[in-house]
């Protein structure tokens, strides 16, 4: 089966940058990204905080089937509704250091809307350990939950 999340990621650079068609308008995608109820439910995580706003942040937590659990946060530092976020991800407990996101939310029709995210890591290294893992696979499973627990909200 195709995954519709797709991945540009060039050798030798420390970034990536994946792209999403959603079958919804932009205003539930980029919902999905902001509201605490709704993040929980596609990103399988327990939302600690999330102050959608600029200068705002996010902690998260999930746990694993060992029942450990692992922490992400970050800080917000551009957001402009339903247009654009930009903001940190950080792995806590983890050698992959600070990466920085850049969240793009485009209208394509008044149903369809497209996500891009521009991800840039402190190194080439830390990148390539990323796409090591189920990288690809776990964001497009995430994301297929995240059209189809949207679509509820139509």
């Amino acid at each position: 089966m195709e995954q519709k999340t797709k991945i540009d990621a060039q050798n030798g650079k420390q970034e990536i940058h994946i792209t999403r068609t959603f079958d919804l308008p932009v205003e539930l995608l980029f919902k999905a990204y902001v509201e605490p109820e709704i993040v929980e439910q596609w990103m399988g995580t327990k939302v600690l905080k999330l102050e959608s706003r600029k200068h705002g942040g996010y902690q998260f937590e999930t746990t694993d089937p060992r029942g450990n659990k692992h922490g992400f946060n970050g800080v917000i530092h551009e957001f402009t509704h339903d247009q654009r976020i930009t903001r940190t991800f950080e792995m806590e407990n983890t050698p992959f250091g600070v990466q920085l996101e850049y969240l793009q939310f485009e209208k394509l029709s008044d149903t369809s809307s497209k996500l891009t995210m521009h991800v840039i890591y402190p190194s080439v290294e830390v990148r390539d350990q990323i796409l090591a893992m189920p990288f690809a696979q776990g964001i497009n499973m995430a994301h297929n939950r995240l059209q189809q627990i949207v679509n509820q909200l139509k």
